[in-house]
């Protein structure tokens, strides 16, 4: 059973169907004593940064979320989700996120012709061989819709990497059982579920391991 994270801001259903296509059984979260039950986590999220760490913050999110992660349990960021994951984002002002993996969140830089936002689909490069991308082929193409990405500190952490317009960024990152992909796998079609069944084959060996 793998535990979707509601804070107010995502897209929780298209997710859990998405589960629910590949047979794997996947519950909405909404309070934070809630989490424990779960061998493993998705962070979704659309919006505004600002707004998704105060409400994060308001439900009390932050302490369950990081102790969930020193626990060992995988976690899963999408889209905004990752970018709540860093040290700081320069959205609109500057806010401190949840501080699990070192770096920021910046804008994409303003090009001749580039629209911003990043919207649709593009091919993520793979960077180093990691189990989420297990039978997915390099420069496989999948959903994107963001204006700002992330900057990690360690670039070990970097486990995909696109290109918008001359802007290589970030698009999926992981440092231990934290997991994040910039994209949508939810609407990234096959290899979009074949992202999502990899990780639950991983929150399933991480239960396994950990019972």
């Amino acid at each position: 059973m793998i535990g979707i994270i509601d804070y107010g801001m995502g897209n929780l259903r298209s997710v859990q169907k998405a589960f629910e296509f590949l047979g794997v059984p996947a519950q909405i979260v909404s309070r934070p004593n809630e989490m424990e039950q779960f061998p493993g986590l998705i962070l979704p999220g659309v919006g505004a940064f600002r707004d998704a760490i105060q409400e994060i913050r308001q439900k009390d999110f932050p302490t369950a979320l990081r102790d969930s992660v020193d626990s060992g349990k995988p976690l899963l960021g999408i889209c905004l989700g990752l970018q709540l994951l860093f040290e700081t984002s320069y959205e609109d002002g500057e806010y401190e996120g949840l501080g699990l993996i070192d770096g920021d969140v910046v804008r994409f830089q303003n090009e001749p012709e580039l629209k911003i936002p990043h919207m649709g689909w593009n091919a993520v490069d793979t960077v180093q061989a990691h189990p989420l991308l297990e039978g997915i082929s390099n420069e496989s193409h999948f959903y994107f819709v963001h204006s700002f990405f992330v900057r990690p500190t360690d670039r070990e952490t970097v486990i995909g990497q696109t290109t918008h317009g001359t802007q290589p960024f970030a698009s999926i990152v992981a440092k231990g059982n934290l997991m994040a992909t910039q994209f949508h796998p939810e609407k990234s079609q096959r290899v979009g579920l074949q992202l999502l069944r990899n990780y639950a084959n991983l929150v399933e060996e991480s239960a396994t391991i950990r019972s």
